[in-house]
């Protein structure tokens, strides 16, 4: 703000590392701290930047907001409680923040993304997935692709055009809402 004299566009893309909060094992064999990791560093972290963010915002009359989720805010696979719950959090956050600051002029909208398997966060994943399923990384990543309706798995690049779109005037009446850029991972 100091630097540039204004804020226009807040996005968060932060995450825990998947083995952190034991992605992929069923939340009746996770331990509290696992499932809670995701809530307290996902959440919690995108609260904060929000809510900075949207006090300048607000000011100003004028900004966008964008949270980043992953298809388990819409559960559809088994072993992702804890990251979902953190997730669908988000998602709800999101909504709230969009009732409190869209008077103001502020614009906040969340893009829901899908596993991206050139990311870190998903390469360890389907490590833990392959060793798991006695299978190689690379037909893991096969089953995501296959998991969708559009039979791909999404790039950063279709996350990162996603989130130009939404952050643009073409999407100048989108607030409060959900942009699902899953590859039809879930659907709405």
């Amino acid at each position: 703000m100091k630097q540039a004299g204004r804020i226009d566009i807040e996005f968060n893309a932060i995450g825990p590392p998947p083995r952190d909060y034991a992605n992929g094992r069923n939340a009746v064999d996770l331990a509290i701290d696992e499932f809670m990791l995701p809530v307290s560093t996902v959440l919690k972290s995108q609260f904060i930047t929000a809510r900075a963010a949207a006090r300048h915002m607000r000011q100003q009359r004028a900004g966008v907001i964008i949270f980043l989720t992953g298809s388990p805010a819409r559960p559809h696979i088994p072993g992702a409680s804890g990251i979902g719950a953190a997730f669908g959090a988000v998602e709800n956050l999101m909504r709230h923040l969009a009732l409190e600051l869209s008077p103001a002029g502020v614009r906040v909208v969340c893009l829901r993304s899908s596993a991206m398997p050139e990311t870190r966060v998903i390469q360890q994943t389907m490590d833990a997935v392959a060793g798991v399923a006695g299978i190689t990384r690379e037909q893991a990543i096969a089953s995501l692709a296959n998991s969708t309706m559009l039979k791909v798995s999404p790039k950063v690049s279709d996350t990162a055009r996603a989130a130009v779109f939404l952050a643009s005037d073409d999407a100048s009446m989108m607030t409060g809402t959900v942009l699902n850029s899953s590859a039809g991972a879930v659907w709405d």
